[in-house]
């Protein structure tokens, strides 16, 4: 038995392609899914040309879908229950994932808004609790439009912080401020205020301009760098008072950082923009929407076939 994937090929145009892999085997505290949803990280198209992904696995990390096989330690949601994930080898029609995973998607939100908030929304959770946010605190958003972004302007917004959104052109901005951003910038163009928390995901010049914006105990956590430019620090810039640049990567299961988000996303509480959504045959589309910065939000991929489109639909009900 096989199911179809999105594998790693570097001599494909965009290093991926779809091809049969063996039907998953579930080990005693995983659970069978499957998937009806993938979400389309940036790290997703550094992975496939880095080598951090093999050539012939399987790639990406967000996926959404039904459970078809409950876990044989007798953990996790039962089968017919709808889940969404953090986990290696998202991409594919069928996948094997730990129950500490994932979570169960709640009622009222649909996978492929659920499929957006893995990756993005823990990395901003994440990011914003180890910066250690709070309320009155100045918050700077690089790459505010993207995926890691709109959900970091959201959840500071919602701790009461002052939020400032940096993004690339005007029209990246829209909708930000209706997301909780108290300032929408341009680059970090007017802003001359210390700020003591920054989520950085551009990288390059723009890093080195936010340290130098930030104040005495703040934190940098750098979560990407979609720039691809280097960062030069000029001499002495780090010698100071005490602030800090943190790298970041998510550690550890994610189970209970994505029942909350889940949570709120169904609430109402955080809002998902998907900027682009289509059948994952058209991922060149998506990934080269991706690079090329032309999606505010997510990017999502329609994997299930409309057999198991039912299933999700009638599982929601």
């Amino acid at each position: 038995m096989s199911v179809r994937a999105l594998v790693v090929d570097p001599s494909a145009s965009t290093a991926v392609r779809l091809a049969d892999v063996p039907d998953p085997v579930p080990g005693p505290s995983q659970v069978l899914v499957d998937v009806s949803h993938a979400s389309l990280n940036y790290g997703d198209l550094n992975d496939a040309r880095s080598g951090r992904v093999p050539v012939g696995a399987v790639l990406g990390s967000d996926a959404a879908g039904v459970v078809v096989r409950a876990a044989a330690g007798g953990t996790g949601p039962a089968v017919g229950t709808r889940v969404v994930a953090l986990t290696s080898g998202a991409f594919a029609e069928r996948v094997a994932i730990d129950v500490s995973a994932l979570a169960e998607v709640p009622k009222g939100l649909d996978l492929a808004q659920a499929v957006a908030l893995p990756v993005a929304g823990v990395a901003a959770l994440r990011s914003l609790r180890a910066a250690g946010l709070g309320p009155d605190k100045r918050v700077l958003i690089t790459g505010a439009s993207g995926g890691v972004g709109r959900f970091a302007v959201q959840l500071a917004a919602r701790a009461g912080a002052h939020v400032i959104a940096s993004v690339g052109s005007a029209g990246r901005g829209d909708g930000l401020a209706e997301a909780g951003a108290d300032e929408v910038l341009i680059g970090l163009e007017g802003l001359q205020r210390p700020v003591d928390v920054v989520i950085d995901s551009v990288g390059g010049p723009q890093l080195v301009a936010a340290w130098n914006l930030l104040a005495p105990g703040g934190s940098v956590q750098s979560v990407g760098w979609t720039s691809g430019e280097p960062a030069v620090f000029p001499p002495y810039s780090t010698v100071g008072p005490a602030k800090s640049l943190a790298s970041f990567v998510i550690d550890g299961d994610a189970g209970a950082d994505l029942a909350v988000l889940t949570e709120l996303a169904a609430e109402g509480a955080v809002t998902i923009e998907i900027g682009w959504q289509g059948p994952w045959d058209r991922f060149a589309e998506a990934a080269e929407a991706l690079r090329g910065r032309r999606v505010s939000g997510k990017a999502v991929l329609e994997v299930a076939c409309g057999e198991l489109r039912g299933t999700v639909d009638s599982a929601q009900d």
